[in-house]
Order: structure tokens, then C-alpha cells, then sequence
């Protein structure tokens, strides 16, 4: 008796037995169907693994970017086109047991994981077979040839903001980033564009993850004591005067009194790549250290999607790049009808690998790894993007601007790509920092000289591991 596979029926709207094929397991077992598996035996099936987090504590994502898949699955309607859906149970260990098995049930491709623990954990496998990968990681570091990410990158994100910001008049640049990868990860990317666009990165303050107040932190970023040194020495001579009777100064006092500082800040743009609550505090935190809009120009990543931050006046004007919109609107609406639900962005990655699986079952290319990474891209569910040879990826992404009566468009995602322009290399971007490096707040300037540009830059003094708390503390001038 032949061995038998499960088909999945989503609903009888989206799938039918005249659909593509798919088969679910848990990494380890395959459920029963009633299906021949000698069906996927044809020589012209391409069979691809979908390695999920279906159970465990990311599941919820798993769930979804399943759905998305089969949605793709049936929008594509290619039947030689087979997907094999894998459990990695939220964990490398699971990551590593749903890989094996689907790549001993002949999968040709692997669209999955999720995070960059599990695709680091199945990379080895993976590459011995000569089997692509095309994951839903963030993280740029687990990345290599064969193992693709269409996660949006932290790269692609600050790359899109900062070049926005830059081409319309901003130079001066301050990072708020969590102490972490992340944080790290946008120091990078942010102080490489600014460079690339005529701009600098000139103070980067970094704040334990887990934190939710920011008033130590934003008043050292902000030299909010330098600032109001000079009005508070006027405030205490006029106190002075007035507590005499003097009626000129107890009106000049009134005056002053609705005034902090008598300077603005070196910087002209700033980036705060945090959602929720915690931007919420960070941003009433520059406002209580006199630092508004449009002097400044708040900036985000793509989280900030994720937070209503229209009532938040100090937020007026800001921007912040996101996946395109008009492109988007038919898979949110579709994937809503049918699950009574609206996607993550994340989602939209599944149905765009899959529809990327459907093009190769079609084409048949015959080296697979030249055509994930053509350089002309492809278009997806959230616009275009493509798949660079180093694992890395670009998407076309909307510039958003925020204003009390909703977010608008303010520069539509490009329709194509430019050639691809060979990264920098972290020994360049230093160069460019080494006469005026970038003062840094909590954190040690060495250390996270060292992370960010891989060395101590020219103009610090202290090319050692020293503490060095309270340096370059001093004001800088614009550029």
C-alpha cells in the first residue's frame, strides 16, 4: 500500500482538489491523506519546504505566514508546484529536525525560518545538499550564499529614511538605539548612508533595551545642560533684582521664565527605531528637553507601523519608510475576507517566497540560486524586491509622513531598481569619521567605536579598552 500525504483544505473557496499540492508533518512524522505520494514523484514537481514555528511561542507568526503561503499557493495556481509545510516548534533544535526531514523528502528549495537562531542552526545542512534557502530573518549576520532572507533588513530600512532625510536638507543626524544587535545594527547602517548622502552621524545614545525611561539618557543626547546653562545664570541675576523690587527685571523675568534653553541642538534629524509605549515616552522626553519639530526632524523604521502616533503632536511631519502600500492593498484585503483578520507586513514575505517558488516550478531555471538573485528583481505582494547573492535582500519601500488627520504617502516606492552599488566597507565609513567622530552616550565611545566602525576612530584618544565615562562631552560644530 502506497504511503500517503495530507492535503490541506483552507477553505472551499481557496483550495480545491483541482489546487496545487500540499503536504504538512511535524518535522518528524507525515499525516495521513489520501493522496498517493507516488504523485509527487513526477519529474516535473518542484517540491519546496515551509520550515514554521506552527507551534511553541512563535507560533502565532507561524500561523500566519502559513496562511499567507497557501493564499500565494492558490493565487499562483501552478500545479507542479508542491509545498511541504515543517513544525520547527519556535526553536533551532526543531529548525534543524523539519530542515532534515525536508530535505529527505527531496525539497528543492526551503522558503523558512522564521528567526536567525534557526536560520543559523539549519544553514550547515542546507548548503552540504545544495539546497537554497530563502528565510523570514532580520538579521543580516546569519546571512551567506544559498541562505537568502526576504526579512526586512535593518540596512534597507535606515538606508531608505536616511536618504530621504538627507535629500530634503537634513545633515546632521542623532541616533536613540537600544543597547543591543539591533541598536548596533542601525549605528552601522545609519552612520554608512549618512556618509553616502552628504551627511554625518553626530551623537549616538544607546539605552538598556528593557528600558522605558529616557530622561538621563535624552538630556546627555540633547546637552540639555549646556543648552540652559546660560538662561537659568540669567534667570538666578533677575531673580536677584526682582526679589528688590526692581519692576524691569520681575517683567523680564516673566518673559524668561517660559524659556529652557537659549540654543538649538547640533542635530537636525533624529532616529528612534522603537514602537509603542517606549516611543511614546522617548519622544515626550525631547519635547520636555526642548527639542520640536521642524527644527528636528523625528525619524523611524518600519516598527513604527506597529503604533498610533498621530496624536502625538511632537511626531508631526515625522517620516518613517514602510512596505508599499499600493502594492499591499489586494493581499491585506484578501487575507482579511478570509481569516477575519489583518496581516502583519511580515506575512506578505510568505506569499512573495512563494510566489518566487512558483516562478522557478514554472521556469525551470537551471542553476536556482542565479535566478533567486537576478539582479532585476522580481514584483511582490508589498512591491519589489530582490534577492542579492550575499543573502541579503532590497525591498521598495513608501516614505510615510505622519499628521494629525493620517499617515500620508509622501515618496511611493520605486516601481524599479537601480544597479546594485557595491556596500561600503567599514574601513571606508571610518575614514570618513576619523577627524570628528560621533559622540556617544551610554555606552563606553571605545567599545562602541570598535562595534560600529570595527576600530577606534582617528580623533579619539583613548585607543584602548579604557572606561573612558563623560569624553567628547564637549559641544561639536555642525557640518
Amino acid at each position: 500500500m502506497l504511503k500517503k500525504v495530507c492535503v490541506l483544505a483552507l477553505t472551499a473557496v481557496l483550495l480545491s482538489c483541482r489546487s496545487p499540492m500540499v503536504t504538512t508533518g511535524s518535522g518528524i512524522h507525515d499525516s495521513i491523506s489520501d493522496i498517493d505520494e507516488s504523485s509527487f514523484n513526477r519529474p516535473s514537481a518542484f517540491r519546496v519546504g515551509v520550515l514554521l514555528p506552527l507551534s511553541g511561542e512563535a507560533s502565532r507568526y507561524g500561523q500566519g505566514l502559513k496562511k499567507a503561503a497557501l493564499m500565494a499557493l492558490e493565487d499562483m495556481n501552478n500545479p507542479n508546484l508542491i509545498l511541504q509545510f515543517y513544525d520547527t516548534q519556535s526553536s533551532p533544535e526543531g529548525a534543524r529536525t523539519a530542515a532534515e526531514n525536508a530535505l529527505n523528502q527531496k525539497a528543492q528549495m526551503i522558503i523558512g525560518p522564521l528567526t536567525s537562531s534557526s536560520v543559523q542552526a539549519i544553514s550547515y545542512q542546507t548548503k552540504a545538499k545544495g539546497v537554497p534557502v530563502v528565510a523570514f530573518s532580520s538579521d543580516s549576520d546569519v546571512l551567506q550564499s544559498q541562505i537568502y532572507t526576504l526579512g526586512l533588513l535593518v540596512e534597507e530600512q535606515v538606508n531608505r529614511i536616511v536618504k530621504y532625510a538627507a535629500g530634503n536638507g537634513r545633515r546632521n543626524f542623532a541616533l536613540l538605539v537600544p543597547d543591543n544587535s539591533t541598536g548596533i545594527a542601525v549605528a552601522k547602517a545609519a552612520v554608512g548612508a549618512a556618509a553616502a548622502h552628504g551627511a554625518r552621524v553626530v551623537r549616538i545614545a544607546f539605552y538598556p533595551p528593557s528600558s522605558t525611561d529616557f530622561s538621563d539618557i535624552i538630556r546627555k543626547l540633547t546637552d540639555y545642560d549646556r543648552r540652559a546653562a546660560g538662561v537659568n545664570k540669567q534667570k538666578n541675576q533677575l531673580k536677584a533684582l526682582a526679589a528688590k523690587g526692581d519692576a524691569n527685571a520681575q517683567k523680564a523675568l516673566r518673559q524668561l521664565n517660559a524659556k529652557d534653553t537659549d540654543r538649538g541642538v547640533d542635530f537636525d534629524a533624529v532616529l528612534l527605531p522603537e514602537s509603542g509605549a517606549r516611543l511614546k515616552s522617548a519622544v515626550a522626553m525631547f519635547g520636555y528637553y526642548d527639542v520640536f519639530a521642524p527644527e528636528v526632524k523625528f525619524l523611524g523604521t518600519s516598527v513604527w507601523e506597529n503604533t498610533r502616533l498621530n496624536k502625538e503632536s511632537t511626531l508631526k511631519g515625522s517620516w518613517y519608510p514602510a512596505l508599499s502600500r499600493n502594492h499591499n492593498a489586494y493581499f491585506n484585503k484578501k487575507y482579511h475576507a478570509l481569516f477575519n483578520e489583518y496581516p502583519q507586513s511580515l506575512y506578505a514575505f510568505a506569499y512573495d517566497a512563494v510566489a518566487l517558488s512558483a516562478a522557478l516550478a514554472r521556469n525551470k531555471p537551471a542553476n536556482i540560486d542565479a535566478a533567486i538573485t537576478t539582479e532585476d528583481g522580481f514584483v511582490g505582494i508589498s512591491g519589489v524586491f530582490r534577492i542579492l547573492p550575499n543573502g541579503k535582500n532590497e525591498h521598495s519601500l513608501d516614505i510615510i509622513e505622519i499628521s494629525p488627520s493620517g499617515d500620508t504617502v509622501v515618496d511611493f516606492a520605486p516601481k524599479k531598481f537601480s544597479a546594485v552599488i557595491p556596500e561600503s566597507t567599514p574601513e571606508n565609513i571610518a575614514a570618513v569619521y576619523d577627524n570628528y567622530p560621533p559622540l556617544i552616550f551610554g555606552k563606553d565611545q571605545t567599545a562602541a567605536e570598535r562595534q560600529i566602525f570595527g576600530r577606534t576612530l582617528g580623533s579619539n584618544p583613548y585607543g584602548s579598552d579604557t572606561e573612558t565615562p563623560g569624553r567628547y562631552q564637549g559641544y561639536r560644530f555642525s557640518f
